[in-house]
């Protein structure tokens, strides 16, 4: 996975409020791990990224604006069955981070940028 970091301006660099914590991420990334393999554990896989299609699928479950979103992603961007994968396997993972058992669209938003950002730099 590619992330594009844009220059910061110079007051973002001084401003003396941070963003959140190291340790408060982990704790977010803690939990998700620990919801995934819960979530999974019938399954014989622990994470989002071991899914199979037919996983995906029943444990992937969008909200009506994110099936839009992913579908005009499908239409407009062309992107393949093994693209639109990986895409609800981030967008899970996202959910999962921001503590969401229903996927929505800024889940699918934002996977779909890194998918982007990533066919950009690699073509």
């Amino acid at each position: 996975m590619h992330l594009e970091v844009p220059r910061l301006k110079y007051e973002h660099l001084t401003d003396k409020r941070r963003g959140e914590p190291s340790e408060e991420i982990r704790k977010r990334v803690d939990k998700a791990r620990e919801v995934q393999k819960s979530r999974y554990k019938d399954e014989g896989v622990l994470f989002n990224a071991h899914l199979e299609s037919k996983e995906l699928e029943k444990y992937s479950v969008l909200d009506k604006e994110a099936e839009e979103l992913l579908k005009l992603a499908i239409l407009e961007l062309g992107i393949s069955a093994r693209a639109y994968d990986k895409i609800l396997k981030v967008s899970r993972t996202i959910a999962d981070l921001d503590g969401k058992e229903i996927v929505e669209a800024h889940h699918v938003s934002e996977a779909i940028s890194y998918r982007s950002l990533d066919r950009n730099l690699w073509g």
